[in-house]
């Protein structure tokens, strides 16, 4: 019987496991819902820097927008460790009532075993029970048994004991557990609450900006213009690159298929970034992205798709861009609205940081991975420090999201 509880208690488990391992562990869950916190407490910032202006302005929405992104994000968060810790409690709840029952077994067993010895406790009696023995063979397995039935006695003994603090144990996980549940419930419900106030000041900003639809279509038209300004700049530094690099080979009697005709060192540098996807480091010490690679849908124009070449990163007024691998710096070039961007090109890679004040660096220089590169520059208008992050391989523009490391 025992071992058959036990055997349940066993699949229980294992079911438990491998619910757990088609998704995130909880030990993941925890590491997200951490991220995402500190992500949320770095965009409310942000979103109070964007507040200090009198006018209702797009970097406001974009915050909103990206904060209740986040707090989605968290919520479904919590949710999948509740289910996590409901399942856990489901377990152990299961695992003390088996625990209980084999408990009771034990325990009715020695009482049973405590009852016949208490019969059989005179030594008399036990010696005539080994000299009543037909022969000798028969009086020393009578000899065994009696040596064998206290031995037993000690060791069901010992298995009420140790089952008892197994059972203790359980109980004292299950506490825990539903303490664990009901402070993630706490923070659930602040959370909606949170979302809910959130969505409240998003509706109430695009009902703002919809009346000035005129000016955030001249503003979108800037943007477009200085996007395209910025994609034609890239593409003549690498037209401009790749010619460079094939009269070098061609003077160092090189034959080179490549496009940009690297050099032995260059070939390395490259192979090196490419191996360090999803591992380089973020071109900001902080920030959150607030605009994604590839086109979406305008938050407030209906109708009208944005394009972007990269990805956006919301900052800190003075925050520095820092380089995210070792290169060399190709190009330093102005922008639209008196900013700039600095190209630094590693081997086959370009990557471009845009939207800077003030320049540290000057063209043909060899930065470090995080060197600084400049000052990002701020939006007075609309008190929004933004930098711009691009990566290309030759001509093939690239998601850089899925390039720098995940912040930790």
């Amino acid at each position: 019987m025992k071992r058959f509880v036990f055997l349940l208690t066993g699949l229980y488990v294992l079911l438990l496991f491998i619910c757990e391992a088609t998704g995130q562990t909880r030990e993941e869950l925890e590491r997200d819902k951490q991220n995402l916190e500190r992500e949320i407490r770095l965009t409310n910032e942000l979103l109070m820097e964007t507040q200090r202006t009198a006018e209702v302005s797009m970097g406001q929405l974009v915050m909103l927008n990206s904060q209740i992104s986040r707090r989605e994000q968290l919520l479904g968060t919590i949710q999948n460790e509740i289910r996590i810790i409901n399942r856990r409690i489901s377990s152990l709840t299961q695992s003390i009532a088996l625990l209980e029952s084999d408990l009771e077994e034990l325990k009715a067993s020695y009482a049973e075993m405590i009852r016949l010895a208490a019969r059989n406790r005179d030594a008399t009696q036990r010696m005539m029970f080994i000299f009543s023995s037909e022969n000798f063979n028969q009086a020393y397995l009578r000899v065994r048994y009696l040596q064998q039935y206290g031995k037993h006695r000690r060791m069901q003994a010992e298995k009420i004991e140790e089952t008892n603090l197994r059972m203790n144990e359980q109980l004292a996980n299950l506490e825990q557990e539903r303490n664990h549940q009901q402070a993630l419930l706490a923070r659930q419900r602040d959370e909606v609450r949170e979302l809910t106030v959130e969505k409240a000041s998003q509706e109430r900003t695009v009902s703002d900006l919809k009346s000035r639809e005129e000016q955030l279509m001249g503003q979108l038209q800037e943007h477009q213009q200085a996007a395209r300004e910025l994609q034609d700049a890239i593409r003549r530094v690498i037209e401009e690159e790749r010619r460079r690099a094939q009269e070098r080979a061609e003077a160092e009697g090189r034959v080179t298929t490549d496009m940009f005709a690297l050099t032995p060192e260059e070939q390395l540098l490259s192979d090196n970034f490419a191996g360090n996807r999803g591992k380089l480091p973020w071109p900001l010490e902080r920030g959150v992205i607030t605009s994604h690679f590839g086109e979406q849908p305008h938050p407030v124009l209906p109708g009208i798709t944005i394009s972007n070449n990269g990805i956006d990163i919301s900052t800190s007024e003075g925050a520095m861009a820092r380089a995210i691998f070792d290169g060399r710096v190709s190009r330093v070039i102005s922008v639209p609205g008196g900013f700039y961007a600095v190209i630094i090109r590693h081997g086959e890679y370009l990557s471009v940081y845009s939207n800077l004040n003030e320049i540290f660096v000057a063209e043909g220089q060899h930065v470090g991975v995080r060197e600084e590169l400049g000052v990002v520059g701020t939006n007075q208008r609309e008190a929004k420090t933004n930098l711009h992050l691009e990566i290309w391989k030759g001509n093939d523009k690239q998601n850089p999201a899925s390039w720098i490391a995940r912040q930790q």
